[in-house]
C-alpha cells in the first residue's frame, strides 16, 4: 500500500512539473507561432488578394470584437487610399472546415478576391480550392449585392470538378464574410481612416 501511495505522489509531482513546463514553453513561443501562422499560412492569401497594394497588408491590420471572437482585419492601400480589407472566415467542407481569407473593396462594395488558408480536403480534388488559381479568380470583382453560389445552386461559380462540397464551403465562407462586412461597415470605415497615407 505504501508503495502505491509513493507511486501516486511521484506521478502527481511529475505531471504537475510537465504541465507547468509545457505552459511555460507555450507562453514563451505563442507570439512566434502567431507570427509564423500569419506569414506562412495567411500571408500568401493576403498578398494574393492585395496584389499591387502600396503597403504591407500583414503589418497594417486592426482588430474588432465580434461577440466572443476578436476578428483581425488586414488593410490594403492602393494609391494612398485604404480601399481594401481582408479577414478570415470558414465554411464546412468535405473533410472539415475550410478557412478562407476574403478581400473586399470597401469603396465599390465588391470582392477583391479570396484565398484558402487552411483545409482538410482530399488532395488532388478539394485541395484544388487552395491551389487552382482559376477557381479563386472567379471570385474577383463580384458585387456583394447578391449571395455567391456555385452553378448547381443557381450561382455563377464553377465548382471544382469532383469537389462540389468544397466549392460550396468556399461560397458559404464568402457569404459569411459579406454578412460580417455589412454588420461592421461603419466601424471598418472609421478604422480605415487611420491608414490614409
Amino acid at each position: 500500500m505504501r508503495e502505491m501511495i509513493k507511486m501516486v505522489v511521484v506521478l502527481t509531482i511529475l505531471s504537475c512539473f510537465s504541465g507547468g513546463l509545457l505552459a511555460y514553453i507555450h507562453s514563451g513561443t505563442k507570439e512566434r507561432i502567431e507570427n509564423q501562422v500569419l506569414e506562412f499560412v495567411k500571408g500568401p492569401a493576403i498578398r494574393m488578394i492585395f496584389e499591387g497594394a502600396t503597403n504591407d497588408p500583414i503589418v497594417d491590420r486592426f482588430q474588432i470584437k465580434d461577440g466572443d471572437i476578436e476578428r483581425t482585419f488586414f488593410v490594403g492601400v492602393f494609391d494612398g487610399e485604404p480601399r481594401g480589407i481582408a479577414f478570415e472566415t470558414s465554411g464546412k467542407g468535405y473533410g472539415g472546415d475550410v478557412g478562407l481569407m476574403v478581400g473586399i473593396d470597401v469603396k465599390e462594395n465588391k470582392l477583391l478576391g479570396v484565398g484558402v488558408t487552411t483545409h482538410a480536403e482530399t488532395p488532388g480534388m478539394g485541395a484544388k480550392a487552395q491551389t487552382d488559381p482559376n477557381f479563386a479568380a472567379q471570385f474577383r470583382d463580384i458585387s456583394l449585392e447578391d449571395p455567391i453560389n456555385v452553378n448547381q445552386d443557381g450561382g455563377n461559380i464553377n465548382a471544382i470538378s469532383g469537389a462540389t462540397i468544397t466549392s460550396r464551403a468556399v461560397c458559404a465562407a464568402t457569404n459569411e464574410a459579406n454578412d460580417i462586412y455589412k454588420e461592421f461597415k461603419d466601424q471598418l470605415d472609421d478604422q480605415l481612416k487611420s491608414f490614409k497615407k
